[in-house]
């Protein structure tokens, strides 16, 4: 046995490659995205696509709940949201709960913004897709649905401040009363 060899028994002999060809994937999907990111119009910051994003998959939000989900403090969330209350992305609306409540809300333009903007971002990959060879072009088609798996992975994770979070915290959801007992992981992942 020579020192690069693995020790009998070793079940880590074929990680390095396993983790090398995860690595390499990894970092071809991360320098594809990273370049998706810099072509994108600019015509509104990254944060604020994410704030639309994020009211679009959550419903009507908090700007509290916002700047926490989104990392920001909540003055600068504050005038993020009026930015886009002025371009008529979002509005303002009472919670119907709670009316001393304000909730940051997607306007049919903000949702048709928001589409308009995925298109363009996959009309521009289907354009580089176009110019792969056809082996290459197939290889994409048959890791479609392992792309759409990872996709869904990363939407699982519940954002931070989410009521799923606040609720397993014990904090009150917006509109909402703190939970009467403990959180259960299952109520968690039914919530």
């Amino acid at each position: 046995m020579t020192s690069e060899e693995p020790p009998a028994g070793d079940d880590t002999a074929g990680d390095d490659t396993a983790g090398g060809e995860e690595a390499a994937i990894a970092e071809a999907l991360h320098g594809l995205m990273a370049a998706a990111v810099r072509r994108m119009n600019r015509d509104i910051s990254l944060t604020s696509a994410a704030v639309l994003g994020t009211v679009e998959r959550t419903g009507p939000r908090r700007i509290t709940d916002l700047a926490a989900i989104e990392g920001v403090a909540q003055p600068s969330m504050t005038t993020l949201v009026s930015n886009l209350e002025r371009a008529g992305l979002v509005e303002r609306r009472r919670d119907a709960e709670d009316q001393r409540v304000v909730l940051v809300a997607l306007t049919p333009a903000g949702a048709g913004y928001l589409r308009a903007r995925r298109r363009a971002g996959a009309d521009a990959f289907a354009r580089l897709i176009g110019k792969l060879p056809p082996a290459e072009a197939q290889a994409l088609i048959a890791a479609t649905s392992a792309l759409v798996h990872l996709r869904d992975l990363e939407g699982e994770r519940p954002p931070a401040g989410s009521p799923s979070v606040q609720a397993a915290a014990g904090e009150r959801p917006p509109g909402g009363n703190p939970p009467a007992h403990p959180v259960t992981e299952q109520e968690q992942q039914d919530a």
